[in-house]
């Protein structure tokens, strides 16, 4: 952004993970031309942003300035709610293709949706000035793309559904989760925190294990540009990087979260999650406790 003289300040959330509605209106002045909010909790321990709480931001700040461009970013949260940020105000939403809009067919891309002037600018970025949306590479995928958007929903379906068992299965274990077993969901990352880089390591290798590709590599923490500290990532899936697919990951420091997403059907998903606690098991890292 600084290369095209775009400046950037942050707001952070509140504690309760809210939004600092009073530093939101500090930080817009005269300059302030667009409004970024992140949807998903990325690596941190926050809830989820829900359509609705992102509403109420976006209406606080259109009546700050009703020419405030607002842009979602909506990955991981597509389709898991009825509705989508575009809905309820939000002037763009932009995300992932190998999250869950490519249903898993994806093989690489993003998209970026709202108003038409953005989008046409977007474009002109994006390809050529002048011509914009009528140049372009398809990549030779768009059955790809078309096929998966049409899957999408029934692959998000699944993601949820494992999220909530790894939820239920790890809080049960005594396991602080986020979001718990019962609350309403926004996105299909599910968190589970350790506080024990050993545990971390394990159920990443527990991921890897029960993966269909690389099922007999083994994950090792390391260095990886743009973090503060050492990245564990656990995908072993058909399209590299795809995270709507089965994977985990998270940064070696305190609480020593595990960021559990994906599976392209339900019954995958269940099987990673008892392949992680199987690995933690056999590690001596957690007891299983007999059921009678």
């Amino acid at each position: 952004l600084k290369e095209y003289g775009i400046t950037y300040a942050q707001v952070d959330l509140l504690e309760d993970g809210s939004f600092d509605l009073e530093g939101i209106k500090n930080a817009i002045n005269d300059k302030t031309k667009l409004i970024h909010i992140q949807r998903s909790k990325g690596y941190a321990t926050r809830p989820t942003l829900s359509v609705d709480v992102i509403e109420e931001a976006i209406a606080f700040v259109k009546e700050i300035n009703k020419d405030l461009i607002v842009m979602v970013d909506n990955c991981y949260g597509e389709f898991v709610e009825e509705k989508e940020p575009s809905e309820v105000g939000a002037d763009m939403i932009v995300g992932s293709l190998i999250k869950n809009p490519g249903g898993g067919l994806a093989p690489i891309g993003g998209y970026i949706c709202g108003r038409s002037d953005l989008i046409e600018q977007c474009a002109y970025r994006l390809t050529t000035p002048g011509l914009g949306k009528e140049v372009g590479a398809s990549l030779g995928v768009n059955r790809q793309f078309i096929q998966g958007f049409f899957m999408a929903p029934t692959v998000v379906n699944a993601a949820v559904k494992g999220a909530i068992f790894a939820a239920n299965l790890y809080e049960k274990l005594g396991f602080k989760v986020i979001p718990d077993g019962k609350e309403d969901r926004h996105d299909i990352i599910q968190a589970v925190e350790f506080h024990d880089p050993e545990k971390l390591i394990a159920f990443c290798e527990g991921i890897q294990k029960a993966s269909p590709i690389d099922s007999h590599v083994t994950p090792i923490p390391w260095d990886m540009p743009g973090y503060d500290s050492q990245v564990i990532m656990a995908a072993g899936t058909f399209v590299s990087g795809a995270s709507i697919e089965l994977s985990a990951d998270g940064p070696m420091k305190e609480p020593y979260a595990v960021y559990f997403q994906g599976g392209l059907t339900y019954p995958h998903a269940k099987y990673g999650i008892i392949m992680s606690l199987q690995r933690m098991a056999e590690k001596g890292l957690v007891e299983i406790p007999e059921i009678s």
